[in-house]
């Protein structure tokens, strides 16, 4: 027997225990909850959440809703931008302009008095050698002086016209020797620096040109010139033409990302095309397998001195050494192929058929 206070007798089974505890463990209604699940499916969730498996959920899971289909093609979207088609990085209706205004100045001063085209010939080179010197000095802070350079360009074109090679040479050392004077007139301080860029302007610019005015010297001077700026004119619109159209394998990307090797293909064919025509044409004793060599020639140093000028603008950080000529960017710009082209065709032409 239990010792106990709170110990109660035990109740013997029988219908004294059916009376006494029956009324108190009737089971409880089952009613349904808001959701419509009643209380076995709740006790049902709530011992597979205890268990750690998932609750039980009577109702059935939400469907992934289906992709719609894409729209055939005749309702894709309008605004898709369509494929762009290359264009001219110039202005060509100004870049036309220009050249044929500068054309006609050119030949109009060839062929009826010579002393005017080197007239013209030492404007260009004036001008260039200031769009030079003024670029080195804004983006390099290198003063080369352009007095000396522009008054020694001068008489170096005209001492070349004159006096021919020699009168060149003279002059271009002259030059030089006043650039080197003309700089001490200011502190030591990159003196070195300035006139290594005088001297390199002097030779770029008025030396090279002045094989221009040698061509002019000979009883066919005029042919001559005419031949000396057509091959190089049609060797630039035969890369241009060919490189725009067919251009895939980059020449030189570093230096200047536009020219393609195609473009020096198509520059060669039409360079030798039109230097047999010239040579058979309009050179006095000339003849056309010589206009094939000549027209490879100009080709090659044509793009040579393309892409050295575009080496110097690159160094600089510009695109055009000047603005003066609509679509062209400056006169340096245009005669970046002209200058080295000038002594390969004075001398070839000199071997070819002379001089005189």
């Amino acid at each position: 027997m239990n010792d106990s206070p709170w110990a109660t007798e035990p109740v013997p089974a029988g219908p004294a225990y059916d009376a006494l505890v029956g009324p108190h463990t009737r089971p409880m209604p089952i009613v349904p909850d808001a959701a419509g699940r009643d209380f076995d499916d709740r006790e049902a969730r709530d011992r597979g959440a205890a268990d750690g498996g998932p609750p039980f959920r009577a109702e059935t899971p939400p469907q992934e809703p289906m992709p719609s289909p894409p729209p055939p093609p005749s309702q894709a979207p309008q605004d898709a931008t369509p494929p762009q088609k290359k264009r001219a990085g110039r202005d060509l209706r100004a870049a036309i302009g220009v050249g044929v205004g500068l054309g006609a100045v050119i030949f109009a001063s060839l062929f009826i008095v010579k002393a005017v085209f080197v007239g013209v010939i030492v404007v260009a080179v004036v001008v260039g050698l200031w769009e030079l010197t003024s670029r080195l000095q804004e983006k390099k802070g290198i003063k080369a002086p352009l007095v000396p350079l522009a008054v020694g360009g001068a008489a170096m074109v005209i001492a070349g016209y004159v006096r021919g090679a020699e009168g060149a040479w003279v002059a271009m050392a002259l030059t030089a020797l006043a650039v080197l004077v003309w700089r001490m007139t200011e502190p030591p301080e990159d003196y070195l620096k300035d006139v290594t860029a005088g001297v390199f302007a002097a030779f770029y610019v008025p030396f090279l040109a002045t094989f221009v005015a040698m061509l002019l010297t000979a009883d066919d001077g005029p042919e001559r010139v005419v031949t000396f700026l057509l091959l190089t004119v049609v060797s630039d619109t035969g890369a241009y033409a060919v490189g725009w159209r067919f251009g895939k394998t980059k020449l030189a990307p570093r230096i200047s990302p536009g020219k393609t090797r195609e473009g020096l293909f198509g520059a060669v064919a039409f360079a030798m095309a039109a230097g047999a025509l010239c040579m058979e044409f309009l050179i006095d004793g000339g003849v056309w397998w010589q206009g094939l060599l000549l027209g490879l020639a100009v080709a090659v140093s044509a793009t040579l001195g393309d892409l050295g000028e575009s080496m110097i603008k690159r160094d600089l950080g510009i695109k055009d050494m000047g603005t003066l000529l609509p679509g062209h960017g400056g006169i340096m710009d245009r005669l970046d192929s002209l200058l080295p082209t000038a002594p390969v065709v004075w001398l070839l032409l000199a071997a070819f058929v002379g001089t005189g």
